[in-house]
């Protein structure tokens, strides 16, 4: 029995710790228009989850392997830059939208804020474990890649489509390479 209940201790702390470190890093980085707004895609909160859980198990191997060796220093080393690593990538990536633009926020990179008339094209992706990818090719050459995998992607691209349609003066009904159900939005890359 105290094994159950300090089990669920540590998972009561981690899922705080996740929280309150995802709500610090949104008040702290996140001041634009778009961040405001509520509407985003992000990767899973499962990133966030693992890289903390990882972390947690990274530290205690290190702290166990103090007094049992190398091996376990070394081993929780690896862990803990693992957790580490996803921790990070769950905070520092994600595209926030409003009404007229896009922001999309990566890890060490500048953040870039798109109009949705800056979408030139799509092309799809399917990728291995039967997850898609929908690539969007801006205007200036750059490429947005979005996974089906990720909260809020099929919100956005819907809500993109809106928006393009408005912005560039097309009729929604006139768009006949608009398939939702086919994972197609916008038109596709030209082969070649």
């Amino acid at each position: 029995m105290t094994q159950l209940i300090l089990t669920l201790l540590i998972a009561a702390v981690v899922f705080a710790a996740c929280y309150a470190v995802d709500k610090t890093f949104t008040k702290l980085f996140r001041g634009k228009a778009q961040h405001r707004s509520g509407l985003a895609v992000r990767a899973g909160k499962r990133y966030g989850v693992f890289g903390l859980i990882l972390s947690l198990l990274g530290v205690l191997a290190i702290c166990a392997g103090v007094t049992d060796g190398a091996v376990l220093i070394a081993g929780g080393v690896i862990v803990l830059l693992m957790g580490l690593g996803l921790a990070v990538y769950y905070l520092s990536f994600g595209i926030f939208y409003d009404q007229e633009s896009f922001l999309i926020s990566r890890l060490g990179k500048k953040d870039r804020v798109y109009r949705y008339e800056d979408i030139r094209t799509q092309q799809l992706f399917l990728v291995q474990g039967g997850s898609m990818v929908v690539q969007l090719r801006m205007t200036d050459g750059s490429s947005v890649s979005l996974q089906s995998l990720m909260d809020g992607v099929y919100p956005f691209l819907d809500h993109a489509f809106a928006r393009w349609c408005q912005q560039t003066g097309r009729d929604p009904e006139a768009c006949d390479f608009h398939d939702p159900s086919q994972c197609l939005w916008f038109p596709q890359e030209e082969e070649g």
